[in-house]
């Protein structure tokens, strides 16, 4: 959800026909699991006899919860992937039939719905949930039940540590790891001149696994840079938590701060509390949070959102053919303008597309023969670009952009790498708080 973003000119790929066949949503209502699909199957995880019935893929989201917003994003990116299967005459002749549950942003009950996925429904696949947190707990059951679990926001180094990915090797992120985010912004000020380089720096993390492992990774390079840390800590991920520690790093008067954070709520708390202590950084990049278009600007106001940064390996004018069919489809569905279209959607698209790729080319929803076909390096082609499994799981082959909000908060613009096509030029220094 961003505000208008120029397009790079690009000609679009033309998708199936246009009639959307149904799909089946199954939210359980806050952190309840036990609602599931009205048709289920009993094909097993490793089963894949000759039939005319929907293959069903199991996913968990946060419908309600911290993750609420992503989730809601994540399930109209798997929602749109399978509409779009769907029309095309699904996978291997079946059609394709979601049940997905409501984890309430919980890792508790994000097992226990994979749990009622696996051992109740009996889904044929698995499509992973939003969160490192939340899919460190599902892979560990999706493993007990021989599933491969893919999925586009659990990128955080403790997901493929965990014993159960270590001893299965069943977990498949389709997106940028999460430790190699803030890379294209290291280099950036890396090939600064030394007189326009931040002395100093304060690293605020949310206690969150998806957050801390880009900022900890840039902190080691940018002092290696001769970059000064004058605040590295981490925080609870809670609200009341925010506006203490955005008040030490305003204390510091850092140059640039890097923020762990999961979200817009994080985001705006820091940004708020900043303003009101009259401290205004040159730089200001953050984990997560204006990735998020609309909902950010609206939390934090256009004029205070330039300037500000976030890595991510997709945005809405990615000049990708199948990128702006989807975008295309996405606003024809819901509404707005491309830059509208999260980027969520588009790691949850692919997860559906890597998915479908596996099961068309092993011929069935055998999951030891899909993981076996993730692992063999082959190259599988996404909306957000090439994905190409390393032996841990992790995309070896994804795109890594920086993107900063522009034109007084109206355009969310690739900017680093600067010698990638589409990048514009990055304001430096950030311009001060509206107000």
């Amino acid at each position: 959800m961003r505000p208008k973003l120029p397009w790079l000119s690009k000609d679009a790929l033309a998708l199936s026909a246009a009639a959307v066949l149904s799909v089946s949503i199954v939210a359980a209502c806050s952190s309840s699991s036990s609602s599931s699909s009205s048709t289920s199957t009993s094909t097993s995880a490793s089963a894949s006899p000759a039939s005319t019935n929907p293959i069903t893929i199991g996913a968990s989201l946060s419908l309600t919860g911290d993750f609420s917003a992503d989730g809601q994003a994540f399930e109209r990116g798997y929602q749109l992937w399978a509409s779009d299967v769907n029309k095309a005459g699904g996978l291997l002749g079946r059609q394709v039939k979601l049940t997905i549950l409501n984890d309430n942003s919980s890792p508790t009950q994000v097992a226990t719905n994979y749990q009622t996925l696996f051992a109740s429904d009996h889904v044929a696949l698995a499509f992973g949930p939003f969160s490192s947190l939340l899919t460190t707990p599902s892979a560990s059951v999706a493993a007990h039940y021989g599933y491969a679990l893919v999925e586009g926001a659990g990128g955080a180094p403790t997901v493929f540590a965990s014993p159960a990915n270590m001893s299965a090797h069943n977990v498949f992120d389709v997106s940028l790891p999460i430790e190699d985010e803030m890379i294209p912004f290291v280099n950036w000020v890396a090939s600064l001149p030394p007189s326009q380089r931040p002395k100093t720096a304060a690293y605020p993390m949310a206690d969150d696994p998806f957050a801390d492992p880009p900022v900890q990774l840039a902190q080691q390079k940018l002092q290696a840079l001769g970059v000064k840390t004058v605040y590295s800590k981490i925080f609870p991920a809670e609200t009341a938590s925010y506006k203490p520690a955005a008040d030490q790093v305003a204390a510091t008067g850092a140059q640039a701060v890097l923020l762990g954070s999961t979200d817009v709520p994080t985001v705006a708390a820091f940004m708020q509390a900043f303003e009101q202590a009259h401290y205004n950084p040159m730089m200001f990049i953050c984990a997560a949070g204006p990735d998020q278009g609309a909902a950010f600007t609206s939390a934090v106001g256009k004029a205070n959102a330039t300037g500000m940064m976030v890595p991510n390996g997709w945005y809405p004018g990615y000049a990708n053919p199948e990128s702006q069919a989807m975008v295309n489809e996405y606003v024809a569905k819901y509404g707005g303008t491309p830059s509208d279209v999260n980027a969520d959607v588009a790691e949850a698209y692919s997860v559906g597309q890597v998915m479908a790729q596996a099961v068309k080319t092993t011929g069935g929803t055998d999951n030891t023969k899909i993981i076996s076909y993730l692992h063999s390096g082959v190259t599988i082609s996404t909306v957000q670009g090439p994905v190409v499994f390393d032996e841990l799981g992790k995309n070896s082959s994804a795109a890594a952009f920086t993107f900063q909000w522009q034109s007084n908060g109206t355009a969310f613009n690739q900017v680093l790498p600067t010698s990638a096509a589409g990048s514009v030029a990055i304001i430096n220094p950030k311009p001060n708080w509206s107000s």
